[in-house]
């Protein structure tokens, strides 16, 4: 990687200067570092609910996976085809006290974990591949055609005291699935790059990682020469209360190195090693991966894709909770994910064509997943009969239940989702519109 490469990718991590690594070394918010008197006159800062602020890992697909095909939710029509592999056969599994069925590798999720997981059935209403954008900006149901990772970035940037407010992408599979924010594109970043950013001794931010218990005993000594000029208590009390101690320093510098000198590819598990070591570093409130759940599967024989890579996307979200839970992070990370499409569940694109030999494109069907502290696990929605296939069905609102009197229209059953994480991280739900959606309080904890 050139150096003139390598430097802009600082910059668009930390900042010009790299001021985020001091924001990072500190624990304060960059616009202290960058304007103390200004910050502290303007305190407290823009947050609607900090009590509920997450840090969101959001893993999108512009292929339309068959997750949808091996979820709680699709076992109880028996016109449903799943995989005949051993390896996806049906499981029972609980959340939150409730009994389900779904494909076997879904039952192996830590019963902690699944009683914080949401399968939503919902409807994206599009089977256009390179129409991924579109879904993320919840086709036109956000503000200023904002994407939801954006919106979600934006109102939790102030919560969280992010480095930026601006969303990352590691793991995009192709255009389709890079992300904007106020309709400017924004790069992507793969694990390799990241790594060599910085990592490099010379021109990385390796050194300064090492370093940041001594550029927090620096950046802190600054700050409190304020003090001596008229500082009021309040604010004082405000530095104070978000100062990152000298240890806690030392652990999170050993850690980063650690996690970064770790990737080797652009793997799905690089991926979530990035993803860990961007949020220690606090970054931004929002990273994006890709963990493939069986892609573009329209001629694939016995479903073979489809269970291979059913298997090993579930193990890569397992290895992803145990990773937050081992780095304390487990409350305060969300993992999601929102695909363009699902895939049929009956045919392979005719009435008379039978799904075991592969799935086209379905707009009417996609399910989503979220696990976090936010959630109620069980699932939001169901999947009925619609023309030769299947859809997802309208939605109550309260009890999240699917149900042909729903009062979300299974039309806007992708932007009531948008409402409901909003809410669910302490944001504002009325950044999105649409004719019925509506915050799905039976999916909140």
């Amino acid at each position: 990687m050139s150096i003139s490469r390598r430097q802009a990718l600082l910059t668009t991590l930390f900042g010009a200067g790299a001021v985020g690594l001091r924001s990072l070394a500190t624990g304060l918010p960059v616009s202290l570092l960058l304007n103390p008197r200004q910050a502290l006159a303007d305190m407290p800062l823009a947050c609607k609910d900090a009590s509920k602020a997450q840090f969101i890992i959001l893993s999108t697909s512009g292929n339309g996976d068959p997750i949808n095909a091996s979820v709680p939710g699709t076992y109880e029509d028996t016109g449903i085809i799943h995989s005949p592999d051993p390896r996806m056969a049906p499981a029972s599994l609980t959340m939150s006290g409730h009994q389900y069925t779904a494909a076997t590798p879904w039952s192996t999720l830590p019963q902690d974990a699944l009683n914080r997981t949401i399968f939503w059935h919902i409807m994206t209403d599009t089977p256009v591949h390179p129409r991924e954008g579109d879904v993320l900006r919840l086709m036109g149901a956000t503000s200023k055609s904002e994407m939801l990772p954006s919106l979600l970035a934006k109102q939790l940037a102030p919560c969280l005291n992010t480095i930026q407010s601006q969303p990352i992408s590691i793991g995009a599979a192709g255009p389709s699935e890079g992300l904007s924010f106020g309709g400017q594109a924004l790069p992507i970043i793969p694990p390799v790059a990241l790594k060599a950013t910085l990592t490099n001794p010379t021109t990385g931010a390796f050194a300064m990682i090492t370093q940041l218990q001594s550029l927090r005993d620096q950046t802190m000594n600054q700050l409190y020469d304020l003090y001596k000029n008229g500082a009021t208590p309040a604010q004082k009390a405000y530095i104070d209360s978000m100062a990152t101690s000298q240890s806690q320093v030392r652990s999170v510098s050993q850690s980063l190195l650690s996690m970064l000198s770790a990737i080797k590819d652009n793997s799905v598990d690089a991926q979530i090693t990035a993803a860990l070591a961007l949020i220690q570093m606090n970054v931004s409130p929002v990273i994006a991966i890709h963990i493939p759940f069986g892609g573009d599967n329209h001629s694939d024989t016995a479903l073979m894709k489809e269970s291979d890579q059913t298997v090993s996307g579930v193990q890569s979200i397992v290895s992803l909770l145990q990773q937050l839970q081992s780095a304390g992070l487990q409350d305060k990370v969300t993992f999601m994910t929102l695909n363009v499409f699902g895939r049929t569940l009956a045919t392979n694109g005719g009435a008379t064509t039978m799904a075991t030999n592969g799935r086209t494109h379905n707009q009417n069907h996609q399910v989503s997943i979220t696990i976090g502290k936010a959630f109620k696990g069980g699932v939001i929605g169901s999947c009925v009969p619609l023309h030769s296939d299947y859809g997802a069905s309208a939605i109550d609102s309260q009890s999240g239940a699917g149900s042909t009197s729903g009062n979300i229209a299974a039309i806007d059953s992708l932007a009531a989702f948008g409402q409901t994480m909003l809410s669910a991280v302490g944001g504002d739900p009325s950044v999105i519109t649409a004719p019925t959606a509506k915050v799905i309080t039976g999916a909140l904890a």
